[in-house]
């Protein structure tokens, strides 16, 4: 991770959005998450287990802030094979007719910048994000949605 922020800035973002919502930083979705467990713990009497809770919680703040740190502030140590060159060049074969049996080669030009590649965790980090920035902007309905759902799913 470290100098990811370099590479792709807009997937460093949305891995920072959802690592702060994990520590449980207000307003992100994380922080009334924790909240809503501490005070249930607390209503029920369990104050040590409360007291760890918030210990664990604070220790792995300080891992998670660890990591943007590394992004953020950090230099990439990944640099771009300048032997790969900026376009790759391909051609398909195909038959035009088949009856005939005419081949048919066209030949494509790839530009370097028009390859996308895009990974599991990418889709991954840009879900979560999307689902903390609606929590931030739709409480009630996301909770009420959450609310609905657990019903649905322990009552049946």
């Amino acid at each position: 991770m470290r100098g990811y922020f370099y590479i792709n800035p807009i997937l460093a973002l949305s891995l920072t959005i959802t690592i702060f919502s994990f520590a449980g930083i207000p307003p992100l979705m994380g922080f009334f998450a924790k909240q809503i467990v501490l005070s249930a713990a607390l209503d029920e009497g369990y104050f040590f287990m409360a007291i760890v809770a918030i210990l664990t919680s604070v220790i792995s703040a300080v891992y998670y802030l660890n990591i943007i740190k590394e992004m953020y502030f950090n230099e990439s140590i990944y640099e771009n094979n300048k032997e790969l060159g900026a376009n790759l060049h391909g051609s398909i074969e195909y038959n035009k007719n088949s009856s005939l049996g005419t081949l048919t080669v066209e030949k494509y030009l790839f530009k370097f910048n028009n390859i996308i590649l895009s990974s599991t965790l990418t889709v991954t980090i840009s879900i979560l994000t999307l689902i903390i920035l609606l929590f931030m902007l739709l409480p009630d309905e996301m909770l009420s949605m959450v609310n609905i759902l657990s019903i649905m799913l322990f009552n049946s």
